[in-house]
C-alpha cells in the first residue's frame, strides 16, 4: 500500500509488476546518465572560453549526435516492446472473472462456477473500522488463489470505468457494449487494493 512518503514504486506482488520495476529503474538510469552528459557538457561551455575556427565544418560528429541517440531509444524500445508483449500474453488460465462496473459499484462473476456473482460496494466513510482505508474498502472482497493464472474480463454498464490493483500490474477499462481482457498471476496471497 502506497503512502504519502513512498518514492519508490508499489512493491510488487506479481512476475508482471516485477518486469514494470526492472523496465522503470532500466530507462530511469538511462535518462540520468543523459541528464549528468548534457549538464556537464552545458557546464563545461558556460566556463570555457576556447574557440575552435572549424567547429561549423564537424560532419563526423553530427553523425555521432544523430545515430548515439537512436542507438539509446533502442535500448529503451526493445525491453518496452518485450514487456508489452508480456503484459499482453494469455496463456491458460485456471479462473475466469468478470468484472462488471456500474455507476458507484462493481459485480463480479466467478465464471467457472454456477451462480457465483456478488455486488462490491465501497464501505462509506461512517462506517470505517480502524485501520480500514478510506474509499478503498469495499464490503465484499474478491477472493482469488495465488500461484495460478487467472483471466479477468471487464466490462461496464453505464459509462468507462477503469479497473486496477497497482501491485499486481493490472491496470484494464472497462467500457460499456465491449469486453477487455487480462491476465494476472499473484506470487503471494494477500490483501491488495486498486
Amino acid at each position: 500500500m502506497a503512502t504519502w512518503n513512498h518514492i519508490l514504486l508499489i512493491d510488487s506482488n506479481s512476475p508482471l509488476m516485477e518486469q514494470l520495476n526492472f523496465f522503470h529503474d532500466h530507462t530511469l538510469l538511462i535518462i540520468t546518465l543523459i541528464t549528468i552528459l548534457v549538464g556537464y557538457n552545458m557546464l563545461s561551455l558556460l566556463t570555457n572560453s576556447f574557440i575552435n575556427r572549424f567547429l561549423l565544418h564537424g560532419q563526423l560528429i553530427e553523425i555521432i549526435w544523430t545515430i548515439l541517440p537512436a542507438i539509446i531509444l533502442l535500448f529503451i524500445a526493445f525491453p518496452s516492446l518485450r514487456l508489452l508483449y508480456l503484459l499482453d500474453e494469455t496463456n491458460k488460465p485456471s479462473l475466469t472473472l468478470k468484472s462488471i462496473g456500474h455507476q458507484w459499484y462493481w459485480s463480479y462473476e466467478y465464471s467457472d462456477f454456477k451462480n457465483i456473482e456478488f455486488d462490491s460496494y465501497m464501505v462509506p466513510s461512517t462506517e470505517l473500522n480502524e485501520g480500514d482505508f478510506r474509499l478503498l474498502d469495499v464490503d465484499n472482497r474478491i477472493v482469488l488463489p495465488n500461484h495460478t493464472q487467472i483471466r479477468l474480463i471487464a466490462t461496464a454498464t453505464d459509462v468507462i470505468h477503469s479497473w486496477t490493483v497497482p501491485s499486481l500490474g493490472v491496470k484494464i477499462d472497462a467500457t460499456p457494449g465491449r469486453l477487455n481482457q487480462t491476465n494476472f498471476y499473484m506470487n503471494r496471497s494477500g490483501l491488495f487494493f486498486g
